[in-house]
């Protein structure tokens, strides 16, 4: 058997969890309370106020917009 491979934003999701110390869950509330914003918008205010770094709040922000369906 071979397990699948997580591709997209989603691999970065076991690092995210690790270095931050909390379920993506908690970053895609985070999110919902920005939803309005424009996707760079979003990724700054990960950056800027929980001190994630660039890649993890763009796969964090790329997943959350495409379950938001934009």
């Amino acid at each position: 058997m071979s397990e699948e491979k997580v591709t997209g934003p989603a691999s970065y999701f076991p690092s995210i969890e690790k270095k931050y110390g909390q379920p993506i869950s908690h970053w895609l509330t985070q999110l919902e309370s920005v939803s309005d914003l424009k996707h760079m918008e979003q990724v700054e205010f990960l950056k800027k106020n929980f001190g994630l770094g660039h890649g993890h709040a763009n796969a964090l922000v790329g997943w959350f917009r495409q379950k938001q369906g934009d």
